[in-house]
């Protein structure tokens, strides 16, 4: 180790690149003189980064952290033990006075929405049928409609809007843009202004925190540029496929691939032995700061109410119904006094669990809850003297059945 500077220890370091290459004689040693440089970040870290010590020949390069280690970063007051993956920050607390849950509000009674004509039904029916390429739409067209009974139900619909924030240790190549780690105070994750996009839609925005941006030599080369060529080892060679090596083929003939020297010129590198860091994109520099990655989020949690009708309730949630009841705030207040029982208990579990879930780790910005009626209509049918139902739902008259009269299998060859 090289003396102490500035309060560092460096080490002066010169790697050397051993090549071997075999022949018909025998072995043959090359040392290829490869870099000599000063590092303070020790003899075996610097020989295992350089060398890709994780990547032997003709392997891809190992990935790396985009910053440097959080170890060798400086301190930042208010964000100390940071590291390169981050992690989600609590909002600030909000006070003294705890945040309480809004009054619940009574509802006005709902809408009604009529029946589904026999047209409507068959027109759908048809539609459904000419999606399927092994459905004949015979029964859709023949059908004799026998009874059509109404089972609407209510869908019951909480979005809570969050913002989350969190920070990691981040860089880019170093092209003169200014430094500030020591113009100034880096404000705390929460009080950055940051503009709130499009309501209830997921977004995420990352920005420099200011004051945190500091020079530093990049990590993947360790501030030479260029990075060794993992195919041919940094000897800008590579072993003579047709060959193998030997130089020659069949017996004594000279191999014509490589001329008889056994090896060829490394295409990867174009001979130089060495890549332009990726890192850095050659400069050997990094502008290393601290990211802050804000997230918004829409989190959604549905009800319906199930009518026992025999429709499946998980294909009630891709369909549209008429909106009976629309409330948006800060916090919304759960639901009281509708008709069905089981929207009011729904909204009384729903409210609070995003409460609970998300008032400590996130920021509520927004929540929306919204009732819909959504028409479903159980429609019996009789083709060819048996008799069978389907259901049609949503206001895009979506069709469901499971048991189609008049099927075929197709096989693809």
């Amino acid at each position: 180790p090289s003396p102490i500077l500035k309060g560092k220890q460096y080490w002066l370091i010169n790697i050397r690149c051993f090549y071997l290459k075999l022949n018909a004689k025998g072995g043959n040693n090359v040392n290829i003189p490869m870099f000599l440089f000063l590092s303070d970040q020790g003899v075996v870290s610097c020989v295992l980064m350089s060398l890709g010590a994780n990547a032997g020949p003709g392997q891809p390069e190992a990935v790396r952290p985009s910053a440097p280690p959080s170890a060798t970063m400086d301190t930042v007051p208010g964000y100390e033990g940071i590291g390169a993956g981050g992690g989600d920050l609590p909002p600030p607390y909000p006070g003294d006075v705890p945040v309480q849950m809004p009054t619940p509000q009574p509802l006005e009674a709902p809408w009604q929405i009529p029946s589904i004509s026999e047209s409507v039904a068959q027109e759908a029916f048809i539609k459904y049928a000419s999606s399927k390429c092994c459905y004949s739409t015979k029964p859709a067209k023949e059908m004799v409609f026998t009874d059509l009974q109404a089972h609407n139900t209510f869908r019951y619909r909480l979005e809570t809007f969050t913002e989350s924030r969190s920070t990691n240790w981040d860089s880019e190549p170093y092209n003169g843009q200014v430094a500030d780690a020591y113009c100034g105070v880096a404000p705390k994750p929460w009080d950055i202004p940051v503009t709130t996009p499009a309501l209830f839609k997921d977004n995420t925005k990352a920005l420099k925190v200011p004051f945190t941006s500091s020079v530093k030599g990049c990590h993947t080369c360790l501030g030479l540029g260029l990075t060794a060529c993992r195919h041919c080892v940094s000897s800008g060679w590579i072993q003579c496929s047709g060959c193998q090596g030997s130089g020659t083929r069949f017996s004594s003939d000279r191999c014509i691939t490589c001329s008889g020297r056994g090896r060829l010129r490394c295409s990867y590198c174009s001979g130089r032995g060495s890549h332009q860091c990726k890192t850095c994109s050659g400069k050997g520099k990094l502008l290393c700061f601290i990211k802050l990655t804000v997230k918004w989020k829409n989190n959604v949690k549905e009800y319906a109410v199930d009518t026992r009708s025999g429709f499946p309730m998980d294909q009630i949630f891709s369909a549209s119904g008429e909106k009976v009841f629309s409330d948006t705030h800060p916090l919304v207040s759960p639901i009281r006094g509708f008709p069905a029982d089981k929207i009011n208990e729904a909204s009384e579990n729903s409210v609070r669990e995003h409460f609970a879930q998300f008032s400590s780790s996130c920021r509520i910005m927004q929540q929306r809850q919204t009732i819909e009626l959504v028409p479903i209509t159980r429609v019996h049918y009789i083709w060819k003297e048996n008799a069978n139902f389907f259901f049609v739902y949503g206001n895009e008259h979506k069709v469901y059945t499971d048991d189609y009269p008049a099927t075929c299998c197709c096989t693809l060859l």
